[in-house]
């Protein structure tokens, strides 16, 4: 209709930016879906990584077993990605490695740790809060002052995680352990801040790939000294009732908790952005208690529903907030 009637991309209505608001718009939603599945597949790890523990195996060695082999799975579609411009891997190597300490290596040794000296609930919220420190790394060093809808999103998001993860202010909590849990916030940080760098040039696969190298070179260094524990035991796991080979879990802990995990949320990142990619992981959370409903037989209780609802205003929150902060 715009044809007959004679309008240009000139509209003084603004109709002729229809044309760039449909990709953006396409984006947006490419990125929630993928930043969904991102979370869905992360949630797999808690359920698989337990069946592991519960044998024998270290979480060193898990999460050790979980980088590094994700890293040898990427190594030839990164290779492939790349065709040849090694200048990528020069340029971008600061990223490469920062990628693989802070978003990888310290946040998987830091949060292992924690639970070591607080409960595994405490130690996830330290963690989480990673996404409020990423709201005050745009604004110290990006001068992105979070709007009141942001702040408002903070506090729901992070009071509907405290519901979701049960917390009822009895757990025994030491100095050492909200340290080490911090130290994981930082991390998390990290990932969702380093993932949405869009400036590189580098295709997310080739810096999932080098990450995870370079994460699974740190953890297996860490094991070495003697800081992380590496203890292997070759044994069937339990998985939903079935008996599973260990070998046959670990596959799956690689392949979907970490290869496509990580894909996906450096792929979500760069579509949404840092501050609202940061808020749809915590989705993760829900799905864990999904799947922990159908392996174990875990059923959420109204509180966690109730947690569940405020996570969601939370990102609608910062969802606005993106949204206003675009408008001319």
């Amino acid at each position: 209709m715009s044809a007959a009637g004679g309008a240009g991309p000139h509209r003084p209505d603004g109709g002729g930016s229809f044309a760039h608001t449909v990709p953006a718009v396409r984006a947006q939603v490419g990125g929630l879906w993928l930043g969904l599945v991102s979370a869905a597949v992360f949630a797999t790890s808690g359920p698989i990584a337990r069946a592991l523990l519960e044998i024998g195996w270290s979480a060193g060695a898990a999460v050790t077993a979980r980088i590094a082999g994700a890293a040898l799975v990427l190594l030839v579609p990164a290779l492939v990605q790349l065709r040849g411009r090694w200048s990528l891997l020069r340029t971008n190597a600061r990223l490469i490695v920062g990628y693989g300490l802070l978003a990888l290596a310290l946040t998987q040794f830091a949060y292992f740790s924690a639970i070591a000296h607080v409960t595994v609930g405490v130690a996830l919220l330290l963690e989480y809060l990673g996404v409020v420190l990423v709201v005050l790394w745009l604004w110290l060093r990006h001068a992105q002052r979070p709007r009141r809808a942001t702040v408002a999103g903070v506090a729901l998001a992070l009071a509907g995680l405290v519901l979701v993860l049960d917390l009822t202010g009895a757990a025994d909590v030491d100095l050492v352990g909200v340290l080490w849990g911090l130290a994981a916030a930082c991390g998390l940080a990290g990932y969702f801040v380093l993932s949405g760098n869009v400036t590189t040039g580098l295709p997310p696969l080739v810096l999932a790939a080098g990450g995870m190298t370079v994460g699974g070179a740190a953890l297996g260094l860490l094991g070495l000294v003697g800081l992380l524990p590496l203890h292997v035991v070759a044994a069937d796991v339990t998985l939903s009732g079935a008996s599973v080979p260990w070998w046959g879990a670990l596959i799956a802990l690689v392949l979907v908790s970490t290869v496509v995990a990580y894909t996906t949320g450096i792929a979500a990142t760069r579509r949404l952005g840092a501050k609202l990619a940061s808020f749809v992981g915590l989705v993760e959370v829900l799905f864990a208690i999904v799947l922990a409903w159908l392996l174990v037989g875990e059923l959420p209780s109204l509180v966690q529903l109730l947690g569940g609802l405020l996570i969601v205003a939370g990102v609608a929150a910062i969802r606005y907030d993106e949204l206003v902060g675009r408008r001319p």
